[in-house]
């Protein structure tokens, strides 16, 4: 079973490609992305890894975690379930916009 881990304090020059390359080391990556800002395009400084095995996982935790990857030292930690959040208020829906 597939196991994600949540990668923080990346380096704003670290790429999905290099992430996988770092954590392939500690075995078999099923996926690996560096999370963008959808307007910049710029790195958020996180990630997620997953690792093919709950050993490879473990493995990669031990590998990794105050490691340096790309110039700092990066925080490796099982990932947590998204939580639900509240929807998005949108203050200009439904003809409640401003009229300049």
């Amino acid at each position: 079973m597939n196991k994600k881990l949540y990668v923080g304090n990346l380096s704003y020059q670290t790429t999905d490609d290099s992430l996988l390359a770092a954590f392939s080391q500690a075995g078999n990556v099923v996926s690996a992305v560096v999370i963008k800002d959808k307007f910049s395009g710029r790195s958020k400084g996180f990630g997620f890894v997953e690792m093919a095995t709950e050993e490879e996982a473990t493995k990669a935790i031990e590998m990794w975690n105050q490691k340096d990857i790309d110039g700092r030292d990066v925080n490796v930690n099982e990932a947590r379930p998204m939580e639900d959040r509240p929807p998005r208020r949108d203050n200009f829906a439904g003809g409640n916009r401003p009229r300049y």
